[in-house]
């Protein structure tokens, strides 16, 4: 079950907010509540491996116990922590690798060592990451052990987020689980933003998803001529930020409608004018992940040799190539991350003299590269389509193809491109500030000035229009939904 989907939007979702509103008066009721609904929304998608969740929250529990008994002992405790990463991190191994591993063995060894098919349960790489940070976070006593094993089921298993994030963190989520408070201004917040999101996945993802998986086939057969090659690129790199950012919307949203407030995922990553600045953009919740529990425990950037500071770079992106999925291309992948991030960093990139327009045609071009790779089912796959991007002696330039794609999708490729930039921060900035009436001087104080705003232009006109336009995009989406146009989401994966 997906949020964009029927059951969910219009079964499954209603009834969470009837009997979760109906007891707005008992907040212990209310958690329970989200919790076996949480679980029936899991359990929707996996039936056979909700077992596995139950147990990753069972174990992860008394773990934290555990440590939270033995603080006073810090080895002890320690050999806890290796304990909770060896568990987590074999479910990782087990179910989302050895498939991996065994098909990989099975080549070098012509056959002699069988194959181990697994399936990949939904979301298990965001609940085990948050799983690892409860544990880590009680040695470290950052947070007291949660005693409840109800709260800490609620926590791992909260459906806006259990399958696609934001990782959150046991401390930032803790306090709300036991006091929050759900407002009409939360709610109606939460509502535009889901919605939002979900304009973002049904019109704008999918419809690049159908370019992007109709060029990556016909590349299959045969090198494309370059223009076709580069939409295709192109056409990735809007949907998997619009498949994700949308997804991150509505669960934030959803969170913002039970009373939780889930920090954002995305800030506009395409604007980015070097690749480190990206990934300070992009999965926000995945590089504080990597960054409080791998890359600072290594060293970080504290380290006195440089040499170390690159090594630490090496591990966290290899990791995060690995993390995205059991596939060469997905390691191939971090390492190119890695190599431009150290770079950067060595020719100190993001001080230079150079235009902002240079340095951010330099990263969206490592960022389209990196993504064909990402999308790719093979390196071969990946190298193919790559020598098509830039084999225009070979293969030409124009194609019938693209005319086509470009006619039928063009307005959809136009409105990514307007909403892969901070407009709609912009536009509610105005509408806040209002607009500058005067600029009066200080007499007292001549190089201090005090700005007057006034209401800005037609603001009142856009107040009104907002909800209505909401309301306009969600049957639109709904309309997308209910014909069954292409409805794939790439996280599911992960």
């Amino acid at each position: 079950m997906t949020f964009s989907s029927v059951p969910f939007m219009f079964y499954f979702l209603p009834i969470v907010f009837i009997l979760y509103y109906i007891f707005f008066f008992s907040l212990p009721i209310k958690n329970f509540i989200l919790l076996i609904f949480s679980l029936i929304f899991y359990t929707w998608g996996e039936p056979k491996y909700i077992f596995l969740l139950m147990l990753s929250i069972l174990v992860n529990y008394l773990f934290g116990l555990g440590i939270d008994l033995l603080k006073t002992k810090k080895k002890l405790a320690l050999s806890i922590v290796v304990l909770s990463l060896i568990f987590n991190l074999g479910i990782l191994f087990v179910f989302k690798y050895l498939t991996f591993i065994s098909s990989n063995l099975n080549i070098a060894t012509q056959g002699k060592i069988e194959i181990i098919n697994i399936a990949l349960p939904i979301g298990i790489s965001f609940f085990t990451f948050q799983a690892i940070s409860y544990v880590i976070d009680i040695y470290r006593q950052d947070v007291a052990a949660q005693k409840n094993i109800l709260k800490f089921a609620l926590y791992l298993s909260f459906f806006p987020k259990l399958i696609q994030g934001p990782i959150t963190k046991y401390k930032d989520f803790a306090p709300q689980i036991e006091n929050r408070t759900e407002t009409w201004q939360k709610f109606s917040s939460g509502s535009c933003l889901f919605i939002t999101g979900l304009g973002k996945k049904v019109l704008l993802a999918n419809n690049m998803a159908v370019v992007t998986d109709r060029i990556f086939e016909i590349q299959k057969m045969g090198n494309i001529p370059v223009s076709l090659a580069w939409l295709g690129a192109l056409a990735y790199t809007f949907q998997i930020y619009f498949d994700f950012s949308g997804y991150s919307d509505m669960a934030i949203g959803l969170g913002l409608m039970f009373g939780f407030k889930i920090e954002r995922n995305f800030n506009y990553p395409y604007i980015s004018k070097s690749i480190r600045e990206f990934w300070g953009r992009w999965h926000m919740s995945l590089g504080r992940w990597f960054k409080d529990y791998l890359y600072i425990p290594l060293g970080g950037s504290r380290v006195l040799n440089k040499d170390l500071i690159i090594r630490n770079l090496a591990v966290v992106w290899m990791a995060t190539g690995i993390w995205h999925g059991a596939n060469w291309t997905f390691l191939f992948w971090g390492i190119l991350n890695f190599v431009f991030i150290a770079a950067e960093r060595i020719f100190e990139f993001e001080n230079s003299k150079l235009p902002n327009a240079i340095k951010h045609a330099y990263a969206m071009f490592v960022i389209i590269i990196g993504w064909v790779i990402f999308r790719s089912d093979s390196l071969q796959q990946a190298g193919n389509y790559l020598v098509s991007m830039f084999n225009f002696p070979q293969n030409g330039f124009l194609s019938d193809y693209t005319y086509m794609f470009i006619k039928e999708y063009g307005i959809f490729f136009l409105f990514a491109i307007l909403f892969s930039m901070p407009i709609a921060g912009k536009i509610n900035q105005l509408m806040a500030k209002g607009i500058v009436l005067r600029r009066q001087v200080s007499k007292s104080q001549p190089d201090q000035e005090r700005v007057l705003y006034g209401e800005a232009p037609f603001t009142k006109l856009i107040t009104f229009l907002y909800p209505i336009a909401m309301i306009l995009l969600f049957l639109v989406c709904t309309t997308y939904i209910v014909k069954g146009s292409y409805n794939p989401f790439i996280y599911f994966q992960f």
